[in-house]
């Protein structure tokens, strides 16, 4: 799965998750480079998506600067090998928190499930009435274990963050992930998107100016972490359009695909059409929270 990219052997491979693959550089620092692969139902797809991950590693970039004072991130201002030049940040390394830090401010995906279930989201209580794509009452902290690859992260309550890391760090990342949620839902109504949930991951740095805090890690706020609608067509009640992998996943479950998803089998090439349709919606993504063309 992962790709040396072409560069120097010094650069030691220390791991390949569904999108990105992470360096060791000379210098101790970390490379984090955003492949173009693609990934849906925990299965990484044979077919990749052209620019998917320069694409990624811009808005990630962009979002970084824009959350910057409520919390700092793992990005260094060193310059990226050339081979990987805008797809590639280089990072110091983090002692990492083992949670996903969810955070929704609309109900879907696996939420309105548990929620149908349980009237609840991680032991959230929330008010009956509520439908596929509602607005909740306000923002929630949802936070979930991380998963192996290729496996499902599970959900877990805010009780269960307090017994893992202590009542200090999990008020530290509700806190946080509620502020960035916050804050990025603002910035993309006003530019006609609805921020639906998105999900953080946090470490420690022990080293530098951040030597002490928490700090914001992997990417941020693009289609691949975040469900973003446009606001002008949210209608609650169903699924709403989506600037994420949707065409995907459409496809995949179609019968065109001609794949069965619980039969254990890998998935089949994404065709040429699927393939445009998806990069076209994360360029459109790209351009349309930050106002600038992708070249």
């Amino acid at each position: 799965m992962t790709h040396d990219y072409g560069l120097p052997e010094q650069y030691e491979h220390v791991y390949s998750g569904k999108v990105r693959d992470l360096f060791r550089m000379p210098d101790g620092r970390l490379l984090f480079v955003a492949s173009d692969r693609i990934s849906a139902f925990d299965w990484v797809l044979p077919t990749l998506i052209p620019d998917k991950g320069r694409i990624l590693t811009a808005l990630s970039l962009w979002w970084f600067e824009r959350i910057s004072d409520i919390v700092p991130s793992h990005v260094t201002n060193k310059s990226v090998p050339a081979v990987v030049r805008g797809r590639a940040m280089v990072c110091e390394p983090l002692e990492m928190l083992p949670v996903e830090c969810v955070a929704r401010g609309y109900l879907a995906g696996s939420a309105l499930a548990e929620y149908r279930e349980h009237r609840s989201i991680c032991g959230v209580g929330l008010p009956p009435g509520l439908q596929d794509g509602s607005e909740l009452p306000k923002p929630i902290f949802t936070p979930a274990t991380k998963a192996a690859l290729g496996e499902h992260d599970e959900n877990i309550t805010y009780d269960e963050v307090i017994a893992m890391l202590g009542q200090e760090e999990a008020q530290e990342l509700k806190r946080l992930t509620l502020a960035v949620y916050e804050r990025a839902r603002d910035i993309s109504l006003t530019r006609g998107l609805i921020l639906a949930d998105t999900k953080f991951e946090f470490g420690y740095s022990r080293h530098g100016k951040n030597a002490g805090r928490v700090v914001i890690a992997d990417e941020v706020l693009t289609p691949d972490s975040s469900r973003y609608w446009p606001r002008a067509q949210w209608q609650p009640g169903g699924p709403q359009p989506s600037f994420d992998k949707q065409y995907v996943r459409d496809w995949l479950i179609s019968p065109e695909s001609g794949w069965d998803r619980a039969s254990g089998d890998a998935p089949p090439p994404l065709p040429d059409e699927v393939v445009e349709r998806t990069r076209a919606k994360y360029i459109e993504a790209y351009e349309v929270l930050t106002g600038k063309a992708f070249s």
